[in-house]
């Protein structure tokens, strides 16, 4: 079979390799499609990110749907031909984390297509792979472009649940990549009664309008565009920071209102913070790293046709194109997610 194998920065290549069979409880499964993640993107761009380097060649991917080719012994609710979403989520679940319900917070994690680990976490750009079956979710009703954005959908789930309680609530939006349009989509089904989303692209903002956005400002042409939201200590009750970019976090705290939550799930390295405002607003900072529970849910959200993310779905490449794919991905003028398409049927 063929894999997508990242060395270096700006050396993607197509190489040939084999599939084991699937041992017990693990399924062997013919990959459909597969996106292009930020993190994907920082091992082509740049050999990784931050203290995360690439030091062995590397499958990248981790936002994947297949089919299954086979089943391993002793799993049930799965047959052949079936069309499934699987979560890159593997905590060991025996550590003192998993034991405590953050399986997210894993130590012992195999997340696809992750430099983290030494030696790295294989991902799942290959044409076949092997899975646990514990992984997989029917994706039954979806097609398999729309399945494979269970993963990052995922992501703004984790987000909108780390939160609290948004019925109701005024939300800002920095950055609108496909992360940021996802926690649009989050917010909006979990009840925000307004939502505000700022970018540099109009391309970005178009997307988060088509997903749920009741107003877009593009702070390269309008950089005012928040001020109105500063009036009276601040208007919004939560800010989803998606950028990762201390400007865009310091802009936007100006714009909540005392008391309001900060989810930071922008990754940009180390940034600094406007201490004095969130002291003095007495605002909440929380972190937000992955996902796990909200996988299953964020599919189900997507079959019942409660929440449609289809429209952030840019562009589709071939394997062979793959080179041309990660291009496209890096350009926001142009892309929101960007898939690879790796087999159309069983």
């Amino acid at each position: 079979m063929r894999a997508l194998v990242i060395h270096k920065a700006k050396d993607l290549r197509i190489e040939t390799t084999d599939c084991p069979e699937p041992a017990a409880g693990q399924i062997k499964i013919k990959v459909a499609v597969g996106g292009i993640c930020g993190s994907d993107l920082h091992y082509y761009n740049n050999g990784g990110f931050g203290s995360v380097t690439l030091k062995q060649p590397m499958v990248p991917g981790h936002e994947f749907s297949g089919f299954v080719e086979q089943l391993g012994n002793g799993v049930e609710g799965f047959k052949v031909g079936q069309l499934i979403v699987i979560s890159p989520s593997r905590p060991c679940g025996n550590c003192r984390f998993c034991d405590e319900g953050l399986r997210n917070q894993c130590l012992n994690m195999q997340f696809y297509g992750s430099a983290m680990p030494f030696p790295h976490i294989q991902g799942g750009f290959q044409e076949q792979l092997i899975v646990d079956a514990s992984q997989c979710v029917d994706a039954g009703g979806l097609t398999a472009g729309e399945a494979a954005l269970a993963e990052p959908f995922s992501v703004a789930l984790h987000a909108t649940r780390r939160a609290g309680d948004i019925l109701g609530k005024k939300v800002l939006v920095t950055g609108c990549g496909p992360i940021g349009a996802m926690t649009v989509a989050a917010a909006r089904q979990a009840g925000a009664a307004e939502i505000v989303v700022t970018d540099l692209m109009d391309n970005a903002l178009d997307y988060a309008l088509k997903v749920g956005a009741d107003k877009v400002i593009n702070m390269a042409t309008n950089p005012d565009g928040l001020i109105p939201y500063t009036q009276d200590k601040g208007t919004f009750d939560v800010l989803y920071e998606c950028t990762g970019s201390p400007q865009a976090l310091a802009t936007g705290i100006t714009a909540m209102r005392p008391r309001g939550v900060i989810m930071q799930l922008g990754l940009g390295g180390d940034m600094s913070l406007p201490m004095m405002q969130i002291t003095a607003k007495e605002l909440d900072l929380r972190g937000s790293f992955r996902f796990h529970e909200e996988f299953p849910i964020a599919v189900q959200l997507m079959q019942s046709g409660r929440v449609d993310l289809k429209p952030l779905i840019s562009h589709t490449y071939s394997m062979a194109s793959a080179v041309e794919a990660f291009e496209m991905a890096t350009d926001r003028k142009q892309a929101m997610k960007t898939q690879i398409l790796f087999a159309e049927s069983a």
